[in-house]
């Protein structure tokens, strides 16, 4: 997603006590950077303007939530987001992160050590051209990556609008050894299938009649 310079966005996110400014720096260490380091910890790859991690953390203090994405003025949107929630809630910020990186490199800021219950990945890009494929955040290789964070037993969360994406990310689960826990491809007729978030892009899908692809993926306990 493009967004416009937000002038205030570096010097906000600077001030803020839930950004971090080095995440290479905190590398194994990411649970202590929370008021409570023992609580469950997820990671949303690619927050954009906060809607989703925002309401999710909020809605549960008994875990811990660290949003990564890589533009200053989409963060800067993302921490003002949290504010405006936790403040409507009357609650203190104290179980969401916010830090800037590629998120292609991810192993250089999360491993073994922060021991991750699971990820969330909303509406990433496609990469439809075959040259960037792996680029795209479901391929393969970046799946692997993740392994190197994430718990024995912890889940993948993804959606997407994209047909394609989410066909071809099946098979780069499978690839990867993950089990399929839960697929469905018209997320808005599902009564029970997960705590959905409505993002900014879901609810513009919705509204043009685009079915949203889900499903919920679980790495091997061994």
């Amino acid at each position: 997603m493009r967004i416009r310079y937000k002038p205030w966005a570096r010097k906000e996110l600077e001030e803020s006590p839930f950004y971090r400014e080095h995440p290479e720096e905190i590398i194994g260490n990411w649970r202590k950077e929370f008021k409570n380091p023992e609580n469950p910890f997820f990671v949303e790859l690619g927050c954009g303007k906060g809607g989703f991690i925002s309401q999710k953390a909020v809605k549960h203090p008994e875990n811990n939530y660290l949003a990564i994405d890589l533009v200053d003025p989409m963060l800067g949107l993302a921490k003002r987001k949290i504010e405006e929630v936790y403040k409507s809630e009357n609650k203190e910020i104290n179980n969401v992160i916010l830090t800037r990186f590629d998120i292609e490199r991810i192993f250089l800021i999360l491993n073994e050590n922060d021991s991750v219950d699971g990820i969330y990945i909303n509406f990433c890009n496609p990469w439809p051209r075959g040259k960037h494929h792996k680029k795209r955040l479901t391929h393969t290789k970046q799946l692997e990556n993740y392994k190197k964070f994430l718990k024995p037993g912890a889940k993948i969360y993804f959606k997407t609008d994209d047909n394609n994406l989410f066909d071809e990310s099946l098979g780069y689960f499978k690839q990867a050894g993950l089990k399929l826990q839960k697929l469905t491809r018209n997320l808005e007729q599902e009564n029970d299938f997960w705590e959905n978030i409505e993002t900014e892009h879901e609810k513009m899908f919705n509204e043009q009649g685009i079915e949203i692809k889900a499903c919920i993926l679980e790495l091997p306990n061994e």
